[in-house]
């Protein structure tokens, strides 16, 4: 199992959408979040996500196909 560190901003229009949990759920992820902060414009969560590497990357392509932005946090990958 893998481990990616992954910091995630969301667009006001999918902040109250529950993508972090359809990933998961579709992609067999763990996510723990690491941070948070959330306002009435923006999204902004630091993730620590657990998997096959490969889920891992089809769980990012996931979230950036919604529109979220999907950075790696610097030494991401956990093993």
């Amino acid at each position: 199992m893998a481990k990616k560190m992954v910091h995630l901003i969301f667009p006001q229009k999918l902040i109250k959408e529950p993508a972090i949990y359809t990933m998961a759920k579709k992609y067999n992820v763990i996510p723990n979040i690491r941070r948070a902060k959330v306002t009435e414009k923006i999204g902004e969560v630091t993730l620590e996500l657990s998997g096959t590497k490969e889920n891992l990357e089809k769980g990012r392509k996931y979230l950036e196909r919604q529109g979220i932005k999907v950075e790696p946090v610097v030494g991401d990958i956990i093993e």
